[in-house]
């Protein structure tokens, strides 16, 4: 599972990046994605909209609907 959530990860950073912002997987605890946002994104106040209707949303209907997506600071 942990490679299709890199993949996928992956597959939305040009997004990110088109937009002075990156993504960065730091690793996985259970169906917990831990992800540092960077650049625009990590002080972007629709930083948690982005993770948890964006990034989380993809992530569930691609690999599994239980995962969850949270920022590590």
């Amino acid at each position: 599972m942990e490679k299709k959530v890199i993949e996928a990860l992956n597959s939305i950073r040009p997004s990110l990046q088109n937009d002075g912002g990156d993504i960065e997987y730091l690793g996985m605890e259970g169906n917990i994605v831990k992800v540092k946002m960077h650049g625009s994104c990590a002080h972007c106040p629709y930083q948690e909209m982005t993770l948890k209707n964006g990034i989380q949303n993809y992530l569930r209907s691609y690999i599994d609907d239980k995962i969850e997506v949270v920022n590590v600071d």
